[in-house]
């Protein structure tokens, strides 16, 4: 009897790593089974304007940003050419100067120039409308992403909704509540929650962040207005 025990306790022991491997490998399958594309598919069609979100956020992040580097420039060394041509008189050169930064700050300093002669009230407040006009320049499409900001997570809980009306089509169409029944609908519901959450994020974030590189730009140009206005005030 202690024989027979004993065959069928090894018997045991040898089969359950088996099938903790069996278990295990079917758990694995079932993860790695489903890509990223057919996770998306799960979506559905609410999908397509969550990527079109995404594509313009990205795009105007990425085109926002470059604008505005691009029209840092540097201002420092702008201005101190500037200063240095008007202490000489050289106002050609100062507009020459102005022509070869294509800058906002260089339009805004070509602007007063064009002005010498005139009243200081009235340079000045022609430059601050440049200025102006600049800046709506820099901010252009900016305000895109905070609609996109507060347009994704809708569409994503108008994916939720859906899903949620699958569940219990599926429910009322087989008289049956299943995991079979709920399948469907919960991929739809959370596949679709998550992206319009992320795309939302995305374009949340950019809108700050540009909006915080637009107004440390704003920054730069004022001061260096006023520092254009004591340059025609020296002289």
């Amino acid at each position: 009897m202690s024989i027979f025990l004993l065959q069928v306790t090894n018997a045991a022991v040898s089969a359950a790593p088996d099938s903790v491997n069996a278990a295990v490998n079917a758990a694995n399958q079932a993860d790695g089974g489903l890509s990223l594309i057919d996770l998306i598919l799960k979506g559905g069609w609410i999908m397509l304007p969550l990527f079109i979100l995404l594509f313009v956020s990205v795009y105007i992040i990425l085109e926002r940003y470059l604008t505005i580097r691009k029209a840092g420039g540097q201002p420092e060394s702008f201005m101190n050419g500037i200063r240095a041509l008007m202490v000489k008189g050289d106002i050609q050169g100062a507009k020459l100067l102005c022509a070869q930064n294509p800058s906002p700050l260089a339009r805004m300093v070509e602007k007063g120039l064009r002005r010498l002669g005139l009243p200081l009230t009235e340079i000045e407040a022609s430059v601050e409308n440049v200025g102006k006009i600049e800046i709506a320049r820099l901010e252009k499409n900016i305000n895109i992403l905070g609609i996109i900001a507060g347009i994704a997570p809708m569409l994503g809980f108008v994916g939720t909704i859906i899903g949620v009306i699958k569940i219990f089509y599926a429910i009322n169409a087989t008289g049956d509540f299943g995991i079979a029944q709920i399948a469907g609908g919960l991929y739809t519901k959370m596949v679709t929650s998550a992206a319009g959450l992320i795309v939302g994020i995305i374009a949340h974030a950019g809108y700050h962040w540009l909006s915080i590189l637009v107004e440390r730009m704003v920054f730069r140009m004022e001061n260096s207005a006023i520092e254009f206005m004591d340059i025609l005030q020296d002289n």
